[in-house]
């Protein structure tokens, strides 16, 4: 079978799923992978398609979603889920070799949290919401028994093995310098006044707007208070704050206005600005300077970042480890080119820790 007609099984699975409630038989299942023996089927494949193309946000099951559309979707998401698939298998029975199990007291408390946080008060309206999602409680227990160990084999076999020394984070934090260094700042306060008619203005209202700038100006130079004129008679929707703008990272200024700026003592007023809708005055309210955080203050935050890195590339070599040592039989030739082309994906961009 190939990805196209995967493709379309996948977009009847979903539509009879929309409208009917899983029927179970005891059919004799395709299989698509073993993996150390364990089987992985068909339908199974179809069921993590279907979920693939939801967290996608596409809904396979719209009248305009042709069967062409589909099988691009599935030709994108197939790969790195066929890689998911085996790794998880391979995962878990890792935490089987472990003696890894979800205990009946750890399940009891996980249903009722799920109950808790769903606002589901009775079994009655529990089993509702197990059938409406087309599960048992044995599926339940399953998915989350699997989740668990998988979880709990990363933390051990991987997680737990890896650490940043003082060299590796102090080497981090030579080589990142930008990022713990908080930029230069300004706030301004600007009072604007308006030229009647903008670009078609007449010389009148122009020489009237310039005059009411100019007269404002001379007030705040003289010693008013800059923040009740621009409160009193500015025309910029920042008079509500006093004038207030920012504070701003240099960085984002434009370069006229960093230039204008950039000699300028807090306190400073700069001259007239003319703009082609009016007449413009900037106080300089304070500047801040670059400041480097200092290594011992960003010694938990490189931890984290270095931490990060570190366990995304030893959970990739934990993965390829695994999948050496595992037997893995395909049964389908396209589905095995489709995993083998995942698997490359991954080394090219090593996943993290599920």
């Amino acid at each position: 079978m190939t990805l196209k007609t995967y493709a379309h099984t996948a977009l009847v699975a979903l539509a009879v799923a929309a409208v009917a409630p899983v029927v179970r038989a005891d059919i004799v299942q395709q299989i698509v992978v073993k993996v150390n023996g364990e089987i992985f089927t068909k339908t199974d494949l179809e069921q993590r398609q279907v979920g693939a193309l939801r967290q996608m946000g596409q809904d396979a099951t719209r009248p305009d979603t042709s069967d062409a559309q589909l099988r691009k979707m599935l030709d994108e998401a197939t790969p790195q889920l066929l890689v998911n698939i085996v790794d998880e298998i391979l995962i878990v029975q890792r935490g089987h070799e472990l003696g890894y199990r979800l205990g009946d007291e750890q399940f009891t408390s996980i249903l009722d949290n799920i109950k808790k946080e769903n606002k589901i008060a009775s079994d009655e309206q529990f089993q509702a919401a197990l059938k409406q999602e087309n599960m048992t409680l044995a599926d339940l227990r399953k998915s989350l028994e699997r989740q668990m160990i998988v979880t709990r084999v990363q933390q051990n076999e991987v997680m737990g093995k890896v650490s940043v020394s003082e060299e590796e984070a102090r080497a981090y934090y030579d080589a990142h310098m930008t990022e713990f260094t908080a930029p230069q700042t300004v706030s301004l306060r600007e009072i604007f006044v308006n030229i009647e008619g903008g670009a078609n203005a007449t010389v009148a209202n122009d020489t009237a707007a310039r005059e009411k700038a100019t007269a404002l100006r001379a007030r705040a130079v003289a010693g008013e208070s800059f923040e009740k004129l621009a409160a009193d008679f500015s025309d910029s929707p920042s008079r509500s704050n006093g004038g207030l703008v920012g504070p701003i990272s240099l960085a984002d200024l434009s370069d006229d206005l960093k230039s204008l700026i950039d000699p300028m003592k807090v306190g400073d007023i700069t001259e007239l600005l003319h703009g082609q809708r009016g007449y413009q005055i900037i106080k300089l309210e304070s500047k801040s300077n670059a400041e480097i955080k200092p290594f011992a203050q960003a010694r938990e935050d490189i931890s984290n970042r270095v931490f990060t890195s570190k366990r995304q590339g030893e959970f990739q070599k934990y993965l390829e480890r695994l999948r050496t040592e595992a037997i893995i039989e395909w049964k389908n030739a396209d589905l095995q080119k489709a995993y083998e082309l995942g698997v490359q994906q991954a080394k090219a961009s090593p996943p993290a820790l599920r």
